[in-house]
């Protein structure tokens, strides 16, 4: 059998393509994976001459552009054809790889999966996934950015790919799926919400109602689905409180003597406590709905970011995952529509 191949935007991130390199040298060590370097040839060689030890199991294919971070998503798709994300999803799209990975622009990286790619049979629009540490375990949040004005069907979708995503790559056989609301009762919420739970209530899911915004680190749920714009909205605050709070911390450990020997007697605690919240350790977002393993990373990724990012691209390639959410969506569609 064939060694799965795994293309990584090695262009994508703040620190590219230095960070990119690092974390495909980390999977290529790890994972039974070829790693498939997309950019500029000249400046992925350059950065692998830092690694003289470097693995057998990677290779690069030229792409001469760049869709910068600043860039406008769907005009930049268009325009620079032959940039590292067009041409690692044209890599995908031709099955020349399994999974494509990018800490790249994130609206490109949609717009491109979207375009180039396609989407699932049933799949009306795709959905970015992230796991998020809770205090009874994770809870996966769909969607955090890639649509922003959903119609009710669209977040049923999310649920059912969302379970999906728990059952087959986490191995939580019956999630508990949960709607993002303002309030628990069933009579809050817009219309639209309104409409999405009584989809979800009906939708054969383990529906446990409705969510509110402390419910999202709380574990209580596995799967909590959203609009695009609220997700976003939840994730960038709880990126901001996360630094504000590490900030906060350290400089209340240092006001004295005593607690600056607190700490030290406590840094065990607070290193377990960095990685259960480390973004890092998670890695990547899977964009569930599209017609192939597409996983958007954090532009500030690191080394160590990046290979769980490939990791995860990995799992849900091994597990095949989109053939479960196929299964899933074909199901409730029959159930819906007998």
């Amino acid at each position: 059998m064939a060694m799965m191949k795994i293309a990584l935007d090695a262009m994508g991130g703040d620190r590219a393509p230095e960070t990119a390199v690092a974390g495909a040298i980390r999977a290529a060590r790890e994972l039974p994976i070829e790693v498939v370097l997309v950019g500029r040839e000249q400046a992925i060689a350059e950065s692998l001459e830092s690694y003289p030890q470097r693995p057998a199991n990677l290779s690069i294919v030229h792409a001469p552009e760049v869709i910068e971070m600043h860039d406008a998503p769907v005009a930049s798709v268009r325009k620079k054809r032959e940039s590292s994300i067009n041409i690692g999803l044209e890599l995908l799209k031709e099955k020349r790889v399994e999974a494509f990975v990018s800490a790249g622009n994130t609206g490109a990286v949609v717009s491109a999966s979207t375009l180039l790619v396609g989407l699932l049979p049933g799949i009306e629009r795709p959905g970015i996934a992230i796991l998020l540490p809770g205090v009874k375990g994770d809870t996966l949040l769909i969607d955090v950015g890639a649509n922003i004005d959903p119609r009710p069907l669209h977040l049923v979708q999310y649920a059912l790919m969302g379970d999906a995503y728990v059952r087959c790559v986490v191995g939580k056989a019956r999630p508990a799926v949960a709607l993002l609301n303002v309030g628990e009762e069933e009579t809050k919420g817009t219309d639209f919400i309104k409409e999405t739970y009584g989809l979800l209530e009906a939708s054969g899911l383990s529906f446990a109602g409705n969510a509110e915004g402390r419910d999202i680190f709380s574990g209580e749920f596995d799967v909590i689905v959203c609009d695009g714009f609220a997700g976003n909205v939840a994730l960038k605050t709880a990126e901001s409180l996360a630094n504000a709070i590490n900030v906060l911390l350290k400089r209340s450990l240092m006001m004295s003597p005593v607690t600056r020997l607190g700490a030290w007697l406590a840094r065990d605690a607070f290193a377990q406590l960095r990685k259960e919240v480390d973004y890092a350790e998670h890695g990547g977002a899977p964009l569930l709905g599209v017609n192939g393993v597409s996983i958007i990373a954090h532009g500030a990724s690191s080394g160590k970011a990046i290979k769980n990012a490939i990791r995860v691209a990995y799992e849900s390639v091994r597990h095949e995952l989109n053939r479960h959410m196929v299964d899933a969506i074909t199901l409730y569609a029959q159930h819906a529509h007998p």
